[in-house]
């Protein structure tokens, strides 16, 4: 309600909608970022309404899409925010506000895993694991721009029958409900027993199944799996960040000449000040420029919810706080 000065690279944004998305407080608190309350919100769609004297990208009445820093002291839920003009992108006429804001994290991440981490490229196959997430609907897409052949694992009925009937339908769907299902088989069957050339997981089995619960060793792959399905010079992007690898994993990666690299989608935000900004700058706005464009000509078609009411934000966060979010939650305003 007390919004400061507006300084000289500010921009100050109406805004339209707001993506809600899991806060790391592990993360927030490793780097020194943890506070009492945390602003929540950080995915923002709106309109310009005045800018700093330095400003050069945006003019009022612009209509611009962005993500909050790491450390912002703002929330996206907020009728009015300040942000720095670098966090900021034109959005396209054609994209509605919550479509703007529901899809750019999710790109970002897939961005991230399919051109920064493993380079794909027209050929390759790439397995993304529970396709029908809302960042598994983007990277099945991006991947599938990128001329790639994609292979993916649905978790339920509801989550297979989306996934056949995708605008351009997956190679191969492996249905994983059952916990029946041999993934590494089904992998190695539909590539002729070469394996895949990229992998994103949406987390791993690090042990037995008697080590952990039933449900969670029902969905998710044991990390033997997905090194058995990985081909020649494969890269492994995981989302486990307590990932840990025995001798003989490393072995049969070293055997494979294979790659293990971690996806963190705060990357961008953890240099130290100077180089996160200017690697911001220099390759993130590129990035949220072409997910934009990407949405406008229907390239990309994310798995939103219904727009949800500002007065509901409260429970909304709760649910996706707890991972039980089947679909992006998008506030709208």
């Amino acid at each position: 309600e007390n919004l400061p000065p507006t300084r000289d690279n500010d921009v100050k944004v109406q805004v339209r909608a707001c993506a809600l998305s899991w806060i790391d407080t592990k993360l927030l608190s490793e780097i020194k970022l943890e506070k009492d309350l945390l602003p929540v919100g950080r995915e923002i769609s709106g309109v310009v309404l005045e800018v700093g004297r330095k400003v050069t990208f945006f003019q009022p009445d612009d209509e611009v899409v962005g993500i909050l820093p790491l450390d912002s002291e703002e929330s996206g839920l907020c009728d009015v925010v300040l942000v720095h003009e670098h966090y900021l992108v034109h959005k396209p006429e054609k994209v509605c506000w919550v479509e703007a804001a529901g899809t750019v994290r999710d790109g970002v991440r897939a961005y991230t895993a399919l051109h920064y981490l493993s380079h794909v490229s027209p050929g390759k196959t790439v397995l993304v694991m529970d396709g029908a997430s809302p960042f598994g609907t983007i990277a099945i897409q991006l991947a599938q721009h990128r001329g790639a052949k994609v292979i993916s694992t649905a978790y339920s009925l509801e989550d297979k029958q989306y996934l056949e009937r995708l605008r351009l339908p997956v190679a191969r769907v492996i249905d994983a409900s059952n916990g029946k299902i041999d993934v590494a088989e089904s992998c190695l069957e539909e590539t002729g027993g070469l394996g895949v050339d990229i992998v994103i997981d949406a987390g791993v089995k690090l042990y037995s199944a008697e080590d952990e619960s039933a449900s969670k060793s029902q969905l998710l792959p044991h990390k033997h799996d997905i090194i058995t399905l990985l081909g020649v010079g494969g890269h492994w992007i995981t989302t486990e960040k307590s990932l840990q690898l025995d001798p003989p994993d490393s072995h049969s990666l070293f055997l494979k000449g294979a790659t293990v690299s971690f996806l963190n989608d705060e990357i961008w935000n953890l240099s130290n000040v100077q180089q996160g900004k200017y690697l911001y700058i220099l390759l993130m706005i590129p990035i949220l420029e072409d997910i934009m464009e990407k949405l406008s000509s229907h390239i990309f078609r994310p798995q939103l919810d219904e727009p949800i009411p500002l007065y509901e934000a409260k429970v909304s966060m709760e649910i996706v706080q707890k991972n039980q979010a089947r679909k992006r939650q998008v506030i709208q305003f």
